[in-house]
């Protein structure tokens, strides 16, 4: 039977979970309200399609009910695959949240399972981003931020070391010249055999199969990928061929060998982090047969 919490329990972890996402998320409000942009911070709005309402939710999971407030029922009972019952507790309904989105969990969780259980491919040294600009016009690139390098100097650099990309959704915005330069010619369809824990996209990508799991994953967790995922966006703009030094980062240069080395230590680190996070959503797909 679910275990029901009373409000005075649950309330205070909603309030600091709506902090926490605030403090997170501040900025990036802070620049809305501004009308500015910052090309770096604001892709994991812009790429995963989320708002900062989003994230201030709090989920409790499945396996929790809601006990009422003075005030009457939780918030939650108005959101959707959430059910009340008569003495106003409210819960997450993972029968019905099953019957909408069942196939949706499974694919995430045999991605999540596949992904773990694979060993990190370690020396990729995002050249991911590098071969995006490969022999590519300055007015078709997707980011205004010059290159660190230079035109000629950036097409050396993915000249001078093999592509090795395992990600689908970074390999599918390689330019025309760079796609054939790739080891593995990747497709939608390879995606559950390519993923690896080595890949910085892919562990971003931690925050995406969090938000597609929805309920399931209690608030904190999707925090955690957030962080985890805003920390890695960082490191891939430095590692990148764009200067990112007008926004307080230093580059990690991956042409030099301490630079190969700093990005090894990193893709290591996220690698281990990032399959902590896996270990834990695939535990919140197990209500979900």
């Amino acid at each position: 039977m679910p275990l029901v919490v009373p409000a005075a329990t649950w309330l205070p972890l909603a309030e600091a979970h709506a902090a926490r996402a605030d403090s997170l998320t501040a900025a990036h409000r802070a620049r809305k309200a501004a009308r500015e942009r910052h090309p770096i911070d604001d892709f994991l709005y812009d790429y995963y399609g989320t708002k900062p309402s989003h994230l201030r939710r709090w989920h409790p999971g499945a396996g929790l009910t809601l006990g009422p407030t003075s005030t009457g029922p939780a918030e939650q009972a108005a959101w959707r695959w959430y059910a009340t019952d008569d003495a106003g507790a409210v819960r997450f309904d993972v029968q019905a949240f099953g019957a909408d989105r069942g196939d949706t969990v499974g694919y995430v969780r045999t991605l999540l399972a596949a992904t773990a259980d694979r060993p990190a491919h370690i020396g990729c040294f995002g050249l991911h981003e590098w071969a995006m600009v490969y022999r590519q016009d300055d007015s078709r690139r997707r980011h205004t931020l010059p290159l660190r390098l230079g035109r000629d100097g950036t097409d050396a650099v993915v000249e001078a070391h093999p592509l090795r990309c395992s990600h689908f959704d970074a390999f599918r915005f390689f330019t025309p010249d760079a796609v054939p330069r790739n080891r593995t010619q990747l497709t939608r369809a390879d995606q559950v055999t390519s993923e690896q824990p080595g890949c910085l996209h892919a562990n971003m990508d931690c925050y995406k199969w969090a938000l597609k799991l929805g309920p399931l994953v209690h608030g904190e967790l999707l925090l955690d990928c957030f962080e985890l995922a805003t920390e890695i966006r960082r490191t891939d703009m430095q590692a990148s061929p764009y200067d990112v030094s007008p926004y307080g980062l230093e580059p990690v240069a991956i042409e030099t060998v301490e630079g190969k080395a700093e990005y090894i230590r990193r893709q290591r680190d996220y690698a281990e982090r990032s399959n902590n996070l896996r270990r834990r959503l695939l535990a919140t797909c197990a209500p979900i047969s």
